[in-house]
């Protein structure tokens, strides 16, 4: 098992290597063969043309649906563990749908309403649609904490005289908080890696995941790998940092 286990590890890593061996890489104009070590990539990542602009664009574009996504899915988790009412189970049911859709038929489908409703797709129809799928894995997230949590401290709280919304803020949401923050991260993290409903719906706007795949076909420039190299620095940094914050607080107690 152990050696199935790395070889497993291995295959996975395979494309990580990859990208970041061939940020190092001396490509000129095409980035398809190793011609030689070098820095120049990290020391201009902005070198090739638009992949700066379209890293900002993602950037743009995660953050905004993290935030709207992350607010809505949360709240509707909270609904639909704590309240009754009529036609709980059918948004429960459409809250998952677009789990369950293939992309390229949500995709498909945004683009459809959005050339129905006379709406250029650009900026605006890609936060759309990254909100619309993005909340559904908010809502899957957040909604396990929230059942995970005692309603008995807020009727401690109650008990104690305070409002439902300062029982809310000071008891119920800084427990929420864990599950946000990962719903959170899982959202951003979906909508910076889409490609294919960002494809259907940008029109002329372009994302670093739809700038690769362009690129793809003359060889994707260096400076490409060297922002995917970093993201994927960034994103381990971020994991192992919180893994080493909850192994001290374990400690402490």
């Amino acid at each position: 098992m152990p050696l199935f286990a790395a070889l497993a590890f291995l295959y996975l890593l395979v494309p990580i290597a990859y990208t970041v061996a061939f940020s190092f890489n001396d490509a000129g104009r095409s980035n398809l063969v190793w011609r030689g070590f070098t820095l120049a990539n990290w020391a201009n990542p902005c070198g090739a043309p638009q992949v700066c602009e379209a890293l900002g664009n993602s950037l743009k574009v995660g953050v905004i649906a993290t935030v709207v996504s992350t607010a809505l899915g949360t709240l509707i988790a909270l609904a639909l563990v704590r309240y009754r009412f009529r036609g709980r189970a059918l948004a429960n049911l459409l809250v998952f749908l677009p789990m369950s859709t293939p992309e390229v038929v949500l995709g498909a489908a945004l683009l459809a309403q959005f050339l129905s409703l006379r709406v250029n797709p650009g900026f605006g129809t890609v936060v759309a649609a990254h909100v619309m799928f993005c909340i559904s894995f908010v809502v899957v997230t957040v909604k396990a904490r929230v059942a995970s949590l005692d309603p008995r401290l807020e009727e401690a709280a109650a008990d104690l005289y305070s409002s439902p919304w300062q029982a809310f803020w000071r008891v119920t949401f800084p427990l929420l908080v864990p599950g946000i923050l990962a719903a959170a991260l899982l959202a951003f993290s979906l909508s910076f890696d889409d490609f294919i409903i960002t494809n259907f719906n940008s029109g002329s706007f372009t994302t670093f995941p739809k700038f690769v795949y362009v690129s793809a076909t003359r060889g994707i420039p260096p400076q490409a790998n060297v922002i995917g190299s970093a993201m994927f620095a960034l994103a381990l940094l971020l994991v192992v940092s919180v893994q080493l914050v909850s192994v001290a607080r374990r400690r402490r107690r």
